[in-house]
């Protein structure tokens, strides 16, 4: 898994901005079904192994409310969106993450698609 910290630039005195540095795991058939594929992506700056590091900073950034889970008192479709399966883990802007995502109904294929950047490893 991939590890980063927010540190002091010794040189200008000012602290660091915050770091992002994750692991993106993939089950494209479903978790204990088939292959895996994993990335690491880092932000600040953007890069690592994922195919567009920009612009799955972007996405992680904009739709950084994604990463929490959908809300008991929530109602969603029941609409199936497929296998897949995937986990971030790590830390985003110094906030460590561990959070798994799937398609299994209509709130959790919006907070799939909404990070459709980072959780789509090329």
């Amino acid at each position: 898994m991939a590890a980063a910290a927010c540190g002091e630039s010794e040189e200008a005195g000012q602290r660091a901005g915050p770091q992002t540095s994750i692991e993106v795991t993939l089950w494209p058939d479903g978790r204990g079904t088939g292959e895996s594929r994993a990335v690491v992506l880092t932000c600040e700056p953007a890069g690592g192994s994922q195919a567009d590091p920009e612009e799955a900073c972007a996405a992680l950034y904009s739709e950084e409310d994604a990463l929490e889970p959908v809300a008991g008192n929530v109602a969603c479709t029941q609409i199936y969106g497929g296998p897949q399966e995937a986990r971030i883990a790590g830390v985003v802007r110094g906030r460590a993450v561990d959070v798994l995502f799937n398609r299994s109904n209509g709130c959790e294929i919006d907070r799939w698609d909404r990070l459709g950047p980072v959780l789509e490893p090329s």
